[in-house]
Formats: C-alpha cells, structure tokens, sequence
C-alpha cells in the first residue's frame, strides 16, 4: 500500500496553540521593533520576551468574562509579564495582531498543502508511466472516440497540478502580508517604522495600505487556491467513477479484504472514495462564496467576516489536506483491468477508426465531402444495425474503388494512435 501522509500537522496548524502562538510571535516581534527604534530599552525587551507565555485554559477562563478572546490573550500573557505587560500591544488593535498571525498561519497551511500537491503529483505521474503505453477508448459525450492512452488520463492531471504548484509559488508571497497600523491604518498611534521592522522579522511583506484589516480579497485568493486544487481533485474522482462503471469496469479504486459495499447487496463494490472527493470538493466551492461575501464590508470594517474566517479558513485547509491524502491513497492503488479496456474497444465495432478512414479516402483523392459521405454511410449502418464497421467498408464497392482491403486492415490498428505518446511524455519529468 502507498504511503499516506498524517493530517495530524495541519490539525495543529489550525488549533488554539499554535494561533496563541502566532499572537505572541507578532507581539514580540513589534516589541522587538520598539526596542530597535529606542522607544523600549533591550533590558525590557528581554525581560517581556523571557517571561511573556500564556496558559490556553487561563485565556478561556478570561474571555468567559471579557467576552474579548484578545483581550483575554493579552491579559492571560500580561499576568506572566508583570509591570513591562504595559509595552504588550502598544499603540496596536487586534486586527494587527489576528491578522498578522493569520498570515503566518496560512503560510504554515499553505507549505503543508503544497507538499500534499507534490506527493500527488508524483504518484500521478508514476503511474502514467506505468500505462502510457496501455491503450484505451478515448471518450467524448460519454461515447467512445478514437485510441488514447491510460497514462494520458492520468499525465492531463500532473499538467494541471503543475499550474498549481505556479499558483501555490504567487499565492505563497501574496498571503504573507501583515498589518501593524493602528486602528484604522493610520499609524496615529504606531509609526511605519514599527510595522516595517516587525514585519521584516516574521519575513513577512508589509500591505501598502490597510483599514483595520489587511483586505480581503487575499484570503479569498487561498480559497480560490484551495477550491481549484479539490476541482483537480474532483476531476480525477469522476473520471476514476466513471471508469469503474459495471458497463465499462476498466479501473477500479482500492477495496480492502472485509470491506462491505453495500447492506442490501453482497456484490457491490462502489467507487465510495471517489464519490466522497466529488461531494468534498463542493463543501469548498461553497467556503470559496463565502470568502468573496467576506470582501465587502462597513467602512474601515466591521466585524461580519471574523465569524466566517473562523470556520472556513481551518475547515477548508484541513479538508484539501484530507483530500491530497485520500486522492493520492486511491491513485496509488488503483487497479487496471486490461483485460475489460481490451474489451471494450469491441463495442464499438471498430467505428472508433473512423477518422482514419476518412483521411486516408482524403489522402486518395476525394474531397472531404466524399469522403466523409462514404464513411458516415457505413458508419451509421454499423450504429443502427450493429454490423462490423471495418467489414461493411470491405463490402463497399465504391470504397474499394480507392483502396484494397489490405490497406483497410492497416488502417485499424490501436497502435497508431500511441504512436507520439512519448514525445507527450518527454514534455514533463
């Protein structure tokens, strides 16, 4: 079985200890700036940075009275302080400190998710390599097209994993950005000089202007991010599910020794994996509206978007992590009857080389409209009556007029149309 990442990680990327965490990290870090511009000596400095701490359940223990979670953090910090407690969030409002920290945290999340992107992207590709060379039915409209390969399937989604690891390399720089202004963004009460250098120390990038908030049309672009990456997802999953069809069974994603697919029926073995990556992935298009309804808000802001924050930014990063993880569990161990793809191109009676027909009559001579018309003649007799199509143009007097039944049968052939399959390999690595 492949190896499977644990989700525990960015479970504590997302929890109250490590968001504690953050807060005094940017505390300190703005306190490091007031020392650095002499407005706190390094004795103090020291001294806050030795004794600040905080204890998660004293910090609950307060906001049951302030009603106030920062407020309750900084006091729960303040009491282990003591007397310097004073310089803590000197001249800052909360969104400094919340929204400062949520950029480290989403740079956490999002080094997490790019890593789960990778393995994906690996095993993907492994396993192209592995059936580039199987042919398969191509399908168009859910109605067989002409030969592909299976590891093209599969190579199609390493190319749009590929678009997201760009994507993951310009969101990664556009989300670490904090704010150290003040109320309303001001600085009335905290010089620029401040935000500049406690921002260099958490190498994060300072917003050129802000509210009381960084805008949020950034956050909205983790969760197109996030959203994309569990569309991939879902299209991987539905293409598996459509595979494993009884119809068509050609692939199949893993099902374990003792595994029951169904109460009512012993024989069922349903694609349940896939099916909960499709259903996943529309929990985040639906975070993804609510972080654009998150953009608008009242004046410098309000406070409409933190309820929503709350839910969406953890539960939408847990769960593309999740899903990375069970995506790239199922591709790992996929399994490949070649014996039913094989079986499958007889269902179509050969019109599947169609097109090669067609252009070869082209390559004869005949217009396109000719050609087509004695293709399609055949074709449709093939659809309608069930006939072999390869044999009803050997039976076609006027298709013989431009070619011998020997030059038919070279014609269908599945191996031509692997025939630039590497070339389309060579492309990535």
């Amino acid at each position: 079985m492949i190896k499977r990442y644990s989700r525990e990680k960015m479970s504590y990327i997302w929890s109250d200890e490590n968001r504690y965490k953050k807060y005094l990290e940017v505390e300190l870090a703005v306190l490091y700036a007031y020392m650095k511009s002499n407005v706190i000596s390094e004795d103090v400095y020291n001294d806050i940075k030795g004794k600040a701490k905080f204890d998660i359940k004293r910090v609950e223990e307060i906001e049951k009275t302030v009603r106030h979670d920062v407020i309750a953090f900084l006091t729960a910090v303040g009491e282990n302080v003591g007397e310097n407690s004073k310089y803590i969030h000197m001249g800052m409002t909360s969104s400094d400190m919340l929204d400062t920290a949520n950029a480290l945290i989403l740079r956490e999340s999002l080094n997490l998710i790019d890593k789960g992107v990778s393995h994906l992207r690996e095993t993907l590709f492994k396993k192209a390599l592995e059936t580039k060379n199987i042919p398969i039915v191509g399908r168009t409209h859910g109605v067989h097209a002409e030969t592909t390969s299976l590891g093209l399937k599969f190579l199609t989604i390493v190319d749009d994993l590929d678009r997201v690891k760009d994507m993951i390399k310009f969101f990664r720089k556009s989300i670490a950005r904090g704010k150290i202004s003040g109320a309303v963004g001001n600085y009335a009460n905290i010089p620029p000089q401040i935000e500049e250098i406690a921002l260099k120390r958490l190498s994060l990038n300072v917003s050129r202007i802000s509210s009381q908030i960084v805008s949020r049309d950034i956050y909205s672009d983790y969760l197109f991010l996030l959203t994309r990456i569990g569309s991939i997802i879902e299209k991987l999953a539905l293409q598996i599910r459509l595979l494993q069809r009884t119809e068509t069974r050609e692939v199949e994603e893993p099902f374990l020794e003792g595994q029951k697919g169904s109460s009512a029926m012993p024989h069922k073995r349903n694609p349940v994996l896939c099916e909960q990556m499709c259903g996943l992935s529309r929990v985040l298009r639906g975070y993804l509206l609510s972080s654009l309804e998150n953009i608008a808000l009242w004046d410098e802001r309000d406070i409409s978007h933190s309820s929503v924050e709350r839910i969406i930014l953890p539960d939408a990063s847990i769960l593309v992590d999740y899903m990375l993880d069970r995506i790239s569990y199922i591709v790992g161990n996929l399994k490949i009857y070649e014996k039913n793809i094989e079986k499958n191109f007889l269902a179509s009676n050969n019109l599947i080389f169609s097109q090669r027909v067609l252009l070869f009559l082209i390559g004869k001579g005949l217009t396109r409209e000719d050609a087509y018309y004695l293709v399609q003649r055949n074709a449709m007799e093939s659809w309608e009556k069930g006939g072999d199509f390869k044999q009803l143009l050997k039976k076609d007097k006027e298709i013989l007029k431009h070619c011998s039944e020997k030059e038919l049968d070279k014609l269908f052939d599945k191996k031509y149309y692997l025939r630039f399959v590497e070339d389309i390999f060579k492309r990535f690595s």
